[in-house]
């Protein structure tokens, strides 16, 4: 075998001898789509909303330890690092929101399964984490805006 990745390929019959096996496709075969970037973006959005956990975590520690440390977290967190940080986070909460409800959805009516209902209705969830992302931030601009105003 001149590749390593060649034994992978290696199988045996039922009586004992070797045979070359075929492999699954790996994913530069397939064409991406919605339902398959959501799908893996689901999950990486599970690690992030941990990583975002810890964040909240360590805020509200702050807060119960009294104004000079919530001072320091809230400088932190107002950064405009710490803002792509809490934008990011917002971003992973909401598709992992909506993307949870599409799953509820498909486990108790078995509904919408289809391959071109499940590609339309990726389409429909974008836009809505964009929607809610976008209008949550809004809110968030806003008000400090008006702060800033007064």
């Amino acid at each position: 075998m001149s590749d390593i990745r060649e034994t992978f390929y290696v199988g045996h019959t039922s009586d004992g001898s070797l045979k070359k096996r075929p492999m699954s496709p790996h994913l530069q075969v397939y064409k991406p789509i919605p339902s398959m970037t959501l799908s893996i973006l689901n999950r990486v959005t599970g690690a992030a909303l941990s990583f975002g956990s810890a964040i909240m975590v360590v805020w509200l520690a702050s807060a119960a330890k009294g104004p000079k440390p919530f001072k320091k977290v809230q400088k932190l967190t107002g950064s405009f690092p710490g803002q792509l940080v809490l934008f990011g986070f917002s971003v992973s909460f909401f598709l992992h929101f909506i993307r949870g409800i599409r799953h509820l959805v498909w486990d108790s009516t078995a509904k919408r399964l289809e391959k071109e209902e499940i590609n339309k209705d990726s389409k429909i969830d974008i836009i809505s984490i964009t929607a809610l992302t976008l209008g949550l931030w809004t809110i968030i601009i806003g008000k400090r805006l008006r702060k800033k105003k007064k």
